[in-house]
């Protein structure tokens, strides 16, 4: 019968162990591409910058990184300002901004289907901090078409940002 004296111990022990473990693997989860897209040469005078190339195959995400306090993005910089290099107006409000506004525009997986529409993110880099207001979708799951500029899909971890962040 002493067999079952340190039982108590050792299941507990297993248990955060195994809870431990289960952290660590959300914790990694990661988007995974869901696609691919085959560009097509944009129309003459349709595409300004990083346009996308005939018969390239460009992967496509409906997903981003899992979100925690120390979520990694890349910061892009992009005019959201009428005539500028972000196209039409901005997808949550209809409107475009000035370059000295600090908005974002989110990939795919973090705009979340408009759920972050008019949220204010805080990006931390080079030891300071700012908020911006999330704006628009940095599509990750199309692209190379008129809609999109003749661009290729964002990566899944882009904070394409206005000139003030």
């Amino acid at each position: 019968m002493n067999i079952f004296k340190g039982f108590p111990t050792i299941f507990l022990f297993i248990c955060f162990v195994l809870i431990i473990t289960d952290c660590f693997m959300v914790e990694a989860d990661t988007c995974k591409p869901s696609g691919k897209l085959r560009g097509k040469k944009p129309p003459p005078g349709q595409c300004d910058s990083n346009c996308c190339e005939e018969g390239k195959f460009y992967t496509t995400y409906k997903c981003s990184p899992p979100v925690s306090s120390h979520t990694k993005g890349k910061l892009t910089i992009n005019s959201f300002a009428a005539g500028g290099e972000g196209g039409g107006p901005s997808e949550c409000d209809n409107r475009y901004h000035s370059d000295d506004e600090p908005v974002v525009a989110l990939s795919t997986g973090w705009f979340n289907n408009k759920k972050r529409c008019s949220k204010y993110i805080t990006i931390h880099g080079n030891g300071k901090s700012v908020k911006a207001k999330v704006v628009d979708e940095c599509d990750s799951a199309k692209g190379c078409d008129s809609e999109h500029g003749y661009q290729p899909p964002c990566p899944n971890n882009i904070v394409d940002a206005s000139k003030a962040v």
